[in-house]
């Protein structure tokens, strides 16, 4: 059993060389905006889906503290997480959205992109995070709670999901 599991560890490792991490640029915004469109068609198992209004992205690129991070492998965006922060009576980064392409899930990109928003988060001395889940999307909700991810309510067809509250 060991040997299996180092044999799966050495290749999570050898995936993750694969791709990177980085800040967006807005030349990631058609990239961005795609990513979107393919996690709401697979949530919603339909094609007739609606993206992100004009100059939505935009505000990632402001002098503000919210943050757009891609993941890039072979030169194209294949992830990205979008987080916002809020301060509030307890300050707050909330994952507005996470996308990984299908053709590259399984290899560790959501996982790191959560790592990184969550270290971004502490880094601003924020140790609170939300996100919501739709109740049919299996996968991310496994994701979270392997996360340390708890429900903390229902709304609506989504779960609202915290850490660190």
């Amino acid at each position: 059993m060991k040997m299996k599991k180092d044999r799966d560890e050495a290749e999570r490792e050898r995936e993750r060389s694969l791709w990177e991490l980085r800040p967006a640029v807005r030349e990631d915004i058609p990239a961005v905006s795609d990513l979107f469109l393919e996690m709401l068609r697979t949530i919603f198992r339909r094609d007739d889906v609606e993206g992100y209004e004009e100059g939505y992205l935009e505000r990632y690129f402001a002098d503000g503290e919210d943050r757009l991070v891609v993941a890039e492998a072979e030169g194209k965006v294949v992830g990205y997480l979008a987080a916002e922060v809020h301060r509030e009576e307890i300050d707050y980064l909330y994952f507005d959205d996470l996308s990984v392409s299908g053709a590259y899930r399984g290899r560790g990109i959501g996982t790191a992109l959560i790592r990184d928003a969550e270290a971004y988060g502490r880094s601003l001395g924020i140790g609170a995070f939300v996100l919501h889940a739709e109740k049919t999307n299996e996968g991310a909700r496994r994701l979270y709670e392997r996360l340390g991810y708890g429900i903390l309510d229902e709304d609506g067809t989504r779960l609202r999901m915290v850490k660190g509250l």
